[in-house]
């Protein structure tokens, strides 16, 4: 797992490798800025543009003079422009200024780089803000952030897009660098995560800077990223004498008139989980689509024709999920409150699971310690309320958790799973071709199949969320993002299985 940090705790963890490695604070900078120097290198390709290096006046934008340092010693056209305002400049600035003027370069003004034109073909460095940046820019800089935003040149930010917040959203009259790519160290920042920032932070990668790993490893941490190496410790490995009994049974109560294709999408991917047995329990009328279409699924048909109304018996089974294609009827809401006040055993809610939990908002207290929520945003808000950013949606996600006693998967772009004690862990796979009807029906099965093969509840979320990912980048990479179907990510389970087989280190 990657730790997530606050802007204060990178600062610290700064601190803390300046003071005990001991490195000084401009040898740290330095070894940062020959990291983008190494990756811009690696992307350019045998391509020559023309740098256009924005720098503010902390350690940022030293970093930007390093980077133009060593840009011009490799031959490489460079232009930087730093603020005016020196009795603002911070040491390390100042010494990379001076090591730069010695090169050769001699920065300009902003004013007078408000003038550049830069080309399609070139790139364009913001360094001009850095993640400790605590108020919303304005004056000149501000108007060079517009600037850039206007340009059709490749926009790197380094550590943070410049008038970006780490921990906080930015007010919408803010501006903000609306970079193509960011090079974050050492840590990837909170404010990547969320939707609204998507603009301005493009893709990013960590570049590790070698900040102290001992005080990293000991910093408490409440958000976290997920790394394969960590997903790969969590498979379990399948014996040689092993047998069906041995990997679970599972329940998955699914379907109405209608909706029957739900049930058999989570009844497919629960199966290719690893599941040692599944019931599927259905409405009546869905008896030939699923006997036909999940011959390896066993059935439990419910009395009503067009809805499952009331629940089986559920000693038999391992883990049950329930939800998918369920419908918000009478009948649908008689099953949930009887099965929210008699299941004992591991539960995954979903879908109208969850719908019906939102209408029926008294219920919401008995829903059984640990059971596995997995709403996307809309589904959450109705269970939890309205949020205006990403980080308030984090802060309710995990105030919801701890008062229940839950686990949550937050469907996005990076899932997040949020444990009953709050902790938040993001996952690091999947697309936007994933963005389908079905595909969490799917993520259902997955995890219910690995709850009955006796994985933790923690355990089962993260490595169902990271292989449902998984499969479905097998499956863009194969056709497309666009061609994308829910049973795409199941065909590729088995594959992405193999893919986490092999990891061999992050």
């Amino acid at each position: 797992m990657i730790k997530i940090f606050s802007a204060e705790q990178v600062r610290k963890a700064d601190a803390y490798t300046i003071e005990h490695e001991p490195v000084n604070s401009i040898d740290l900078m330095e070894r940062a800025s020959v990291q983008c120097y190494e990756w811009l290198l690696a992307k350019l390709a045998g391509r020559n543009p023309v740098f256009y290096i924005f720098c503010g006046p902390g350690n940022n934008g030293g970093d930007g003079l390093a980077i133009a340092r060593m840009l011009w010693k490799a031959n490489y056209m460079v232009r930087v422009a730093i603020p005016d305002e020196e009795r603002k400049y911070s040491n390390d600035f100042r010494m990379n200024h001076t090591r730069l003027r010695e090169s050769g370069i001699k920065p300009v003004y902003y004013s007078e780089a408000l003038s550049w034109e830069p080309g399609e073909s070139d790139i364009i460095i913001d360094a001009i803000f850095g993640s400790g940046l605590s108020k919303p820019i304005s004056g000149l800089a501000s108007e060079v952030i517009h600037f850039i935003n206007r340009l059709d040149s490749f926009v790197v930010s380094i550590d943070i897009p410049s008038g970006l917040f780490v921990d906080h959203p930015v007010q919408k009259e803010s501006p903000v660098v609306n970079a193509d790519y960011t090079l974050s160290f050492q840590f990837p920042k909170l404010a990547f995560l969320f939707a609204e920032n998507d603009l301005h932070v493009g893709e990013w990668t960590v570049l590790p800077i070698g900040l102290d790993a001992e005080m990293i490893d000991s910093e408490a941490c409440s958000n976290f990223f997920t790394t394969k190496s960590t997903i790969k410790s969590l498979v379990k490995v399948r014996r040689k004498f092993s047998h069906k009994g041995t990997y679970g049974h599972a329940l998955l109560i699914s379907g109405s008139y209608g909706k029957t294709g739900a049930a058999v999408l989570s009844s497919k991917a629960c199966l290719r989980s690893g599941v040692g047995l599944l019931t599927t329990h259905i409405p009546s009328s869905g008896y030939s689509i699923l006997q036909s279409s999940v011959p390896e699924a066993m059935l439990s048909l419910d009395a009503n024709d067009k809805e499952c109304s009331r629940p089986p018996d559920l000693s038999p089974y391992n883990a049950v999920g329930v939800g998918p294609g369920l419908g918000t009827s009478a009948e649908a809401k008689s099953l949930m409150r009887l099965l929210i006040q008699d299941c004992k055993i591991p539960m995954v809610l979903d879908a109208d699971a969850l719908n019906i939990l939102s209408e029926e908002k008294t219920w919401q207290a008995f829903i059984p310690v640990g059971s596995i929520l997995t709403p996307h945003p809309k589904e959450f808000e109705r269970l939890a309320g309205k949020s205006s950013n990403g980080f308030e949606t984090l802060e309710k996600l995990k105030e919801y958790c701890i008062r229940h006693k839950v686990y949550i998967v937050l469907k996005g772009a990076y899932t997040i799973t949020c444990t009953p004690s709050g902790t938040c862990f993001f996952n690091s796979t999947g697309n936007s071709g994933m963005a389908t009807g079905g595909s969490g029906d799917v993520l259902t099965g997955i995890i219910t199949g690995l709850l009955a093969q006796h994985y933790t509840a923690l355990d089962a979320c993260l490595l169902g969320v990271y292989l449902h990912g998984l499969s479905g980048d097998l499956a863009a990479d194969e056709s497309g993002k666009q061609a994308v179907i829910a049973g795409d990510i199941i065909q590729y389970i088995g594959r992405a299985y193999k893919k986490i087989e092999s990891i061999t280190a992050d």
